[in-house]
C-alpha cells in the first residue's frame, strides 16, 4: 500500500530543461549556437555566455544582441503493466502510450559587451534553465498504475475494473542574469571573471479524477464503492469477532481458520481506511521559487589560426521553496518534497567547457568542443544524483563559411551523453541520450546590423527501464525536439 501512496503523490520535474545542454542546463542561449553549437572557442557576442574571455578581441566599442527562439518537444513513454487491462479505456491492452507536450513560444536571451583598451564589460540575460511547460493530458503510467493496482487489490469485493481521469502539468523557468569582465592581458591571452545570478520560479499540477469501479451492476463511484465494501468488510468482522467470542466463552480453541479470517478483514478494512483519503481523487498543486549565485571563470589563447578557450561555471546552489496544497508531514518522506515550506535541493550543477577553433583559410572556421557537466557533485532532493552511473558528457563539431562580406553560413552536431541507470530513471522527469544537428545563416543588412535564422533539431535515443520484470512492469522513454530562432546583433 505504501509504494501504492509513493507513486501516487509523487511527481517532481516534469518541465525540466526542454533545450540542449545538461540535466538541469540550457547552453542555446543564441541564434548562433542554433547554427553552430561548436561555439566554446568561437571569437563573437555570444562568447558572453559561451565563451567569454574570447569577447575581449572584439572590436572596440558597444555590441548588443538579441535572440529569439521557439522549441516545441514531446515526451513519451511506452509503460507496461498488467493491471492497465483493467482500464475501461485500454481496451484490455497492457501497454498504454503516455505523451507529454512542452511548448516554449518565447525564449529570450540578450547579450551584451563593451569593449575598451584591453577591458571586455559583459551582461548576459538568458533561461540557462528549464524554460518552458510540460503538460501530459492523460496523466502518466505511475498514476495510472496506482489506481489500476487498487482495482487489483479490491478483486476479492468484488471490483472488475477501473476507470479514471488523469493530468500532469510542470512548468519551469530558470533566469539567469550574468554580469562579468574579460582582460586582454596581451594579443593572444585573455581571462575572464564573472557571477550568475539564477532565479527560478516553477509550477507542478497533478490531478486523478472521475475515478470509477467496475463491479457486477457496472461502473460505480470510488468513494460510494469504498463505502459499500467497507460496509461489507465490518459486517464480516463483526460476524468473525461474534464467533470468536463464542468459542472463547465456551473456553474452547479458536479455530486457526477463523483467527486468520480475522487478520485478512483487519488488514482489508485497514487498506480501504487508507484509501479513503483518496476517495475524491487527488487534486495538488505546488509553486516553487528560489534564488542562486555562482562564479564564473574563463580564458582564452590565440596563437596563429587556431583559438583555444575554457570555462567553469561554479556549481549554483539552487534551494527552490514550495508553496503548496500538501501542508501536512507524510510518514513517507519522498511526500515532504512537495509540502508547503519545504526547501528542495537542486542544485545546477558545474560545468565545463573546452573548445578549440581552426581557420584553415580566412574565410573558413572548424570547431571543435567538449562539455562536462559534474552532476554527481551536486546535491538534489533524496540525493538522486547518487543514481547516476556518471557525470554528463557532450562533444561538439561545427564549421562556418563567410560566403561573402555580408552572408555568414554555418552548421554543426552535438553528442549528448548522460549517465542513466534504471534507478534513476522515472516517467515524471527524464532525459535520454541525444544527438543534435544545427544550421542557420548570418546577414549583415547594414555595416553595423546583423540578422541571424536557424533551426535545430534533437534526435533522442529510446531507454528502455524494467520496473519489476517478474510482474511486468516497464517503461520505454524517448523524446523529440525542434528549435526555430532569429536574432538581431547591433555594433556601435
Amino acid at each position: 500500500m505504501k509504494k501504492f501512496i509513493l507513486s501516487l503523490i509523487v511527481f517532481t520535474t516534469a518541465a525540466a530543461s526542454a533545450f540542449a545542454g545538461g540535466i538541469l542546463t540550457n547552453t542555446n542561449q543564441s541564434i548562433l549556437f542554433l547554427k553552430n553549437p561548436a561555439r566554446d572557442a568561437a571569437i563573437g557576442l555570444d562568447g558572453v555566455y559561451s565563451n567569454p574571455a574570447g569577447v575581449a578581441f572584439m572590436n572596440e566599442g558597444f555590441h548588443i544582441a538579441f535572440n529569439w527562439q521557439y522549441a516545441h518537444q514531446t515526451r513519451t513513454i511506452t509503460s507496461t503493466n498488467p493491471v492497465f487491462a483493467l482500464g475501461k479505456k485500454n481496451n484490455g491492452q497492457s501497454v498504454k502510450e503516455f505523451e507529454g507536450v512542452a511548448d516554449a513560444p518565447i525564449i529570450p536571451s540578450l547579450q551584451a559587451a563593451y569593449n575598451t583598451g584591453n577591458w571586455s564589460i559583459q551582461a548576459n540575460i538568458s533561461v540557462p534553465g528549464g524554460g518552458g511547460a510540460c503538460e501530459f493530458g492523460d496523466g502518466l503510467g505511475s498514476f495510472e498504475s496506482v489506481v489500476g493496482s487498487i482495482a487489483n487489490q479490491l478483486q476479492p469485493l468484488g471490483a472488475q475494473g477501473y476507470d479514471m481521469d488523469g493530468f500532469m502539468r510542470g512548468r519551469q523557468y530558470y533566469f539567469g542574469f550574468q554580469f562579468g569582465a574579460a582582460y586582454k592581458i596581451d594579443p593572444h591571452l585573455s581571462v575572464y571573471g564573472g557571477l550568475r545570478l539564477l532565479y527560478g520560479d516553477a509550477t507542478y499540477k497533478a490531478k486523478i479524477s472521475n475515478i470509477q469501479v467496475k463491479t457486477e451492476g457496472g461502473y460505480v463511484d470510488f468513494a460510494d464503492f469504498l463505502q459499500g465494501a467497507a460496509t461489507t468488510v465490518n459486517n464480516g468482522l463483526d460476524l468473525v469477532n461474534a464467533a470468536i467470542a463464542q468459542y472463547e466463552t465456551m473456553g474452547a480453541p479458536v479455530p486457526a481458520e477463523l483467527t486468520a479470517k480475522q487478520v485478512q478483514l483487519e488488514g482489508t478494512r485497514h487498506n480501504l481506511n487508507n484509501l479513503q483519503k483518496y476517495a475524491q481523487g487527488v487534486n495538488l498543486l505546488c509553486n516553487q521559487t528560489s534564488l542562486g549565485l555562482a562564479p564564473i571563470i574563463g580564458v582564452d589563447y590565440k596563437t596563429g589560426r587556431f583559438n583555444f578557450a575554457a570555462k567553469y561555471e561554479f556549481k549554483t546552489q539552487v534551494r527552490m521553496k514550495n508553496e503548496s496544497t500538501v501542508n501536512e508531514a507524510s510518514e513517507i518522506a519522498a511526500v515532504n518534497k512537495f509540502r508547503d515550506g519545504e526547501e528542495v535541493n537542486e542544485d545546477v550543477p558545474a560545468l565545463l567547457t573546452i573548445g578549440a577553433q581552426w581557420s584553415p583559410i580566412d574565410d573558413v572556421r572548424v570547431n571543435l568542443g567538449w562539455h562536462h557537466y559534474f552532476d554527481k557533485q551536486a546535491d538534489w532532493y533524496n540525493n538522486t544524483q547518487d543514481l547516476l552511473d556518471h557525470n554528463s558528457n557532450e562533444f561538439l563539431v561545427g564549421a562556418e563559411w563567410d560566403v561573402t562580406d555580408r552572408l555568414n553560413v554555418s552548421c554543426g552536431g552535438q553528442l549528448t551523453r548522460y549517465g542513466l541507470t534504471d534507478q534513476y530513471m522515472n516517467d515524471m522527469s527524464f532525459v535520454v541520450n541525444s544527438y543534435s544537428m544545427g544550421l542557420g545563416f548570418s546577414y549583415k543588412v547594414q555595416p553595423n546590423v546583423t540578422l541571424s535564422a536557424a533551426y535545430f533539431q534533437t534526435m533522442y535515443d529510446k531507454y528502455h527501464r524494467n520496473d519489476y520484470p517478474a510482474e511486468g512492469v516497464s517503461d520505454t522513454f524517448t523524446r523529440t525536439n525542434r528549435v526555430l530562432g532569429i536574432g538581431c546583433q547591433v555594433d556601435f
